[in-house]
């Protein structure tokens, strides 16, 4: 069987110098038909090593579950790395932000609040242990000591820039995660990734493991600071950034592919091995993104494009070409050449309208998205009370007359509020905004509450999610509230039996336009297209909320930008008898959805 090892100066694949030029592509962001395109043209852009985080909440969603298939069949992707001639990187974590929700912590683990997040701590190294077990016995048969793709497999992420645990406690951590690794049978070699930054490199890592770095620009002075923490041995770019994530009301970024290419070839010139974050960024499906939180929570986009060389529907890009010229001056690139921008794809993205005509109104829907019953409480539960990892609840409690306004000390992360079927305001995280003025009136007062990622990043990490009391009106508290989770994943079959009740259909205007608008809700229209072809969803004229094609949960659509459109796998459509779902929170101008050529990722910070 191989080797590899860290040598004096290099990596050694079998005793032989081995510059490793990895691209991240996670399993997790693609749907998995395309996965093996995607490891191709990563092959032919000039790479030789995929690099993939493991989210542990995608694998386990809640205590009970530890999934491996699917979406979820890491062992598949890693095997479709070594089909492709490629070696593979693995980074566990437990932690590994990545923009991803809770940065890949599952949101259960800390329904303990003494449950230590990112430290020694016996609950959650417990809870670390089950994790790995569960998950590395799959890459422990797959490292390239047993005839696999696997070179190295990270511990920890950029463990240097949390927390402020005294050094000898952060090193006992590391080590515990060293020891639960090694447990699981992985001998190839382990590493740490640190930002670029002296400090955070001293405090991330661990004499014993290899060090690697974190940057995205000026590549000869990086090295030299990683060199000063890294005396002997390969120097690497863990995470070469070569774009960035988007938030949700902010601009979409970019980097130049000159800048970048010329970064690149620095590194490269410089004996350094690198691994291009991302080299495809793909798309947070579902309601998988996680968010940001340095005095202003920033939710990330649906869209994980991340400006990368192959875009989020897999077009190489001006970036793809640049970067496979400059691994050509420094190591073989296949004679084949760059892959066309349509490559794998059956025919260009579909042009058309869709009407929605179904509709079921949003107070009318939420009895049955419900998972079960609401339960009483004396205060405001959090979503993680409800045993909610993601997604949405209801709270309902009743109001007076004299009430006249309704404050809550937080809520986490927005919240729609209606008094019986009336939508009367907004509690907003990101805009501070944690009091709506209440009608005259007695009534029901209802929140749909939106977990709309768990931070993933600083140290809020962990952090429950819903309603923060107390909650208050201008004359009392509020103390007797009935709550629960709801089921959004199974919103298009619930439509369906809601649609079965007279009268749910929209009226379509005598002059053949587009269905009027009837206000928040679940929406449905079914449409024929291409199958097989990606699709690019675009929803102008609508507020906020989630869309599914097919019972696929896309991820969110939202206004306020900067993203107008969601990537649609072609894996998920058919030929016929196709199924847009929308649970809009607010309300369209009509009810009408395009499908349209091209992605719109919005204004660019240039």
């Amino acid at each position: 069987m191989a080797t590899f090892e860290i040598g004096p100066e290099d990596f050694l694949l079998d005793g032989e110098r081995m510059q490793v030029v990895s691209g991240a592509l996670h399993y997790f962001r693609v749907h998995p038909d395309q996965w093996a395109d995607r490891i191709r043209k990563a092959r032919l852009m000039g790479l030789n090593t995929i690099e993939t985080y493991v989210p542990w909440n995608f694998h386990a969603p809640d205590p009970e579950t530890f999934d491996l298939a699917g979406r979820r069949d890491l062992g598949r992707f890693l095997d479709l790395v070594a089909a492709e001639g490629l070696y593979a990187i693995v980074r566990p974590g437990p932690y590994i932000c990545a923009e991803w929700d809770g940065g890949g912590l599952p949101g259960w683990l800390f329904a303990d609040r003494a449950v230590g997040v990112r430290r020694h701590e016996p609950r959650f190294l417990a809870a670390i242990g089950t994790y790995f077990a569960n998950l590395l016995p799959l890459v422990a048969q797959r490292q390239v000591t047993r005839g696999g793709p696997v070179l190295m497999v990270q511990v920890e992420n950029e463990y240097g820039a949390y927390g402020n645990d005294p050094q000898p406690e952060r090193q006992k951590y590391l080590r515990a995660l060293v020891d639960l690794t090694r447990e699981q049978g992985i001998d190839v070699p382990l590493f740490t990734c640190d930002q670029a930054d002296d400090e955070m490199l001293a405090r991330g890592g661990l004499p014993e493991l290899h060090k690697t770095a974190t940057f995205g620009s000026r590549s000869t002075e990086r090295l030299e600071i990683l060199r000063r923490h890294q005396p002997t041995g390969p120097l690497m770019c863990m995470e070469f950034w070569n774009g960035w994530f988007d938030s949700w009301g902010l601009e979409h970024h970019v980097a130049p592919a000159e800048a970048n290419a010329a970064d690149l070839d620095d590194l490269l010139a410089a004996n350094g091995s690198v691994n291009l974050y991302m080299f495809h960024g793909g798309t947070n499906f579902g309601l998988t993104s996680g968010a940001n939180d340095k005095g202003i929570y920033r939710p990330i986009t649906t869209s994980y494009d991340y400006d990368a060389p192959l875009a989020e529907d897999g077009t190489p890009t001006a970036k793809y070409h640049a970067m496979r010229e400059v691994i050509a001056r420094h190591l073989p690139v296949p004679e084949a050449g760059a892959p066309a921008a349509d490559a794998g794809v059956p025919g260009a993205a579909p042009v058309l309208d869709v009407d929605l005509t179904a509709h079921v109104p949003l107070a009318h829907a939420l009895p049955s998205l419900l998972r079960e019953d609401l339960a009483a409480f004396t205060s405001t539960p959090t979503t993680d009370d409800l045993r909610l990892w993601s997604g949405f609840a209801v709270y309902r409690t009743r109001i007076q007359a004299d009430d006249a306004v309704l404050t809550v000390a937080e809520v986490r992360d927005r919240a729609v509020v209606l008094v019986d079927d009336e939508q009367v305001g907004v509690l907003d995280r990101a805009s501070h905004t944690f009091a709506v003025a209440l009608p005259a009136r007695a009534g029901d007062l209802t929140l749909l509450v939106e977990d709309q990622g768990r931070v993933n990043y600083g140290p809020r990490i962990g952090e429950p999610k819903g309603l923060i009391g107390p909650a208050r009106t201008a004359t009392r508290t509020l103390d007797e509230w009935e709550a629960g989770a709801l089921r959004v994943e199974d919103a298009p079959e619930l439509l369906r039996a809601a649609l079965d009740a007279p009268g749910r259909s929209l009226p379509v205007p005598d002059d053949g336009g587009a269905p009027r608008p009837a206000g928040a809700g679940l929406y449905r229209a079914t449409f024929d297209s291409v199958g097989g072809a990606d699709h690019f969803l675009r929803l102008d004229g609508w507020s906020k909320g989630l869309a599914w094609v097919n019972g696929e949960l896309l991820g969110r659509y939202w206004s306020l930008g900067p993203t107008h459109t969601l990537y649609v796998p072609g894996p998920v459509v058919r030929d016929t008898g196709n199924e847009l779902v929308l649970l809009e929170l607010h309300g369209a101008a009509d009810a009408r959805a395009s499908f349209v050529a091209a992605p719109a990722l919005g204004i660019t910070e240039q």
